[in-house]
């Protein structure tokens, strides 16, 4: 089963992909994680990456999709992806579609986590806190945020459309957010 976990920085996608790992036994496929492995390895693609999120701005699609690629082809993790923070724009969606079309996959549930900037600014505080993660300076979160509203409203657009679109409202607890996501899942 293919999953896409989408909202805000902050919305609580990694969470829910971490549960769903588990649970089905499947592969996380986190952009923020495959990026900041990039930035960790000192790459010149990593290079360029930190410099758009100390901007605030996303990583070119050209750059992501090339990343993304060899997750959706391995054949160890066909059929078992959790897509957490990805696709992000309307370009990455249709690129997505076309892996997992030549792939022979597809989407099976896509999950919308909505949740308010306040919202996010208050979990951003906390997550900075108990994770210590580079990329949570409120600043850059507030710029992140906007960026993803604007870039994400055809991407909202686009998949809201498909019968397998589930809206859940984000600022739930997060084991009522689970049991939503169990619920449209019957696991």
């Amino acid at each position: 089963m293919n999953i896409i976990l989408f909202g805000p920085p902050g919305a609580g996608k990694g969470t829910q992909a971490k549960y769903l790992v588990k649970k089905l036994n499947g592969y996380q496929i986190s952009t923020g994680d495959i990026l900041r492995n990039e930035i960790e390895k000192d790459t010149d693609i990593g290079k360029k990456i930190i410099n758009n999120m100390n901007d605030g701005k996303f990583v070119s699609d050209e750059i992501v999709n090339n990343l993304l690629k060899n997750h959706v082809f391995d054949s160890n993790k066909k059929e078992k992806l959790i897509f957490d923070g990805y696709p992000r724009s309307l370009n990455q969606a249709k690129n997505l579609d076309l892996l997992l079309n030549a792939s022979n996959q597809k989407i099976d549930h896509i999950f919308f986590l909505d949740v308010n900037k306040e919202t996010i600014v208050e979990r951003i505080k906390k997550r900075k806190i108990l994770e210590k993660r580079s990329d949570d300076d409120l600043d850059t979160i507030l710029k992140r945020y906007d960026t993803y509203i604007e870039t994400t409203r055809p991407v909202l657009d686009y998949y809201s459309k498909n019968p397998n679109f589930h809206a859940i409202d984000g600022t739930m607890e997060i084991d009522e957010i689970t049991s939503k996501i169990e619920a449209f899942l019957n696991v």
